[in-house]
């Protein structure tokens, strides 16, 4: 997708008043668009692709008049525009597509492709994900776990069903201690969170997602850092979860709190600790499997999407081992 910048002069002193006055409206747009909005004065800049700075453009004229109409702009205001704009843009794909089936496979419409379930695997995970607010996805890489459960995050912000995204990962990683890396600790954090965002740059852009990290609306965390908390209206999830303890799972599920989604990712042949039986993924599958409401999607080398070659070498590899 092509990137634009376009300055936009709001000439509604009013308008311009009540943005300055309440954020939630900037940090609503932000979970809505993938496109940047910044307020600098009475000037508007969206940096974004072509459509949705016409949208973004649409949904500032309509609150305008609904401000003028009504003397006063409420966040449910903006909802219902943006809702509309929203259902324009749906009716608009399919008539460009000259179908009225809905592709239930789409779980997010990315910056630069559209994610998609691409096996029957993967579907069942978004299923799963959709009914349940605790699902484990374990299975070997390459099967999508993580980038999917990003997907279905950002999708859930989109849609407003949650207020923020939280992913966090266990600072445990083969042959390698923090205390050896070099740099402050952000600089030694950045190699173990590095995957997370990878798939947010790509999902949703670099100057997107600075946007959404500035405004506390997309947190990256280690696990050790979770301690403590209780996680309302958040989707949060747990990537690598084969390397946590069984002390800190049982930490990071109940950190759940009210209106809280979680997925936990890991692949249990991949554990890098130290005793590798006090795997908090391999506790957690072992005991928590028959409760209600938990949801379980294990995946195998038979759902790898990624390179050809990642099925035949996670193959050679449980080969060599069973030998």
């Amino acid at each position: 997708m092509e990137l634009h910048e376009k300055k936009l002069k709001i000439d509604n002193p009013a308008l311009v008043q009540v943005l300055g006055y309440n954020d939630d409206f900037l940090q609503l747009l932000d979970k809505k668009f993938q496109a940047v909005v910044t307020i600098r004065g009475n000037n508007l800049i969206v940096r974004g692709g072509s459509n949705e700075i016409r949208s973004i453009e649409s949904v500032f004229k309509e609150m305008s008049y609904m401000l003028n109409r009504n003397r006063e702009l409420k966040i449910e205001d903006l909802v219902s525009i943006i809702e509309i704009i929203d259902s324009d843009k749906v009716e608009k794909r399919k008539h460009d597509s000259k179908s009225s089936t809905t592709d239930h496979n789409v779980i997010y419409y990315g910056l630069k492709d559209t994610i998609k379930a691409r096996t029957p695997k993967q579907l069942d995970y978004y299923k799963k994900v959709k009914s349940s607010d605790l699902v484990f996805a374990v299975g070997p890489a390459g099967t999508g776990k993580t980038f999917l459960a990003v997907a279905m995050a950002l999708e859930a912000l989109k849609e407003n069903s949650v207020s923020k995204i939280i992913i966090s990962r266990p600072a445990v990683e083969a042959g390698e201690s923090l205390g050896f890396l070099p740099g402050d600790l952000t600089e030694k954090l950045d190699p173990y969170l590095r995957p997370l965002t990878d798939a947010l740059y790509f999902m949703i852009g670099p100057d997107k997602l600075k946007s959404m990290f500035e405004k506390n609306i997309i947190e990256i965390t280690p696990l050790a850092y979770m301690r403590g908390r209780t996680l309302n209206n958040a989707f949060i999830i747990l990537d690598e979860a084969q390397n946590a303890t069984i002390t800190q799972m049982k930490m990071f599920l109940t950190r759940m709190g009210a209106n809280a989604k979680a997925i936990v990712t890991g692949d249990i042949t991949q554990i890098d600790l130290k005793e590798k039986n006090n795997s908090g993924l391999v506790n957690a599958v072992n005991i928590l499997k028959k409760i209600e409401g938990i949801k379980f999607v294990f995946f195998t080398k038979n759902d790898v999407v990624r390179h050809k070659l990642v099925a035949k070498i996670i193959n050679a590899y449980e080969k060599s081992n069973n030998n």
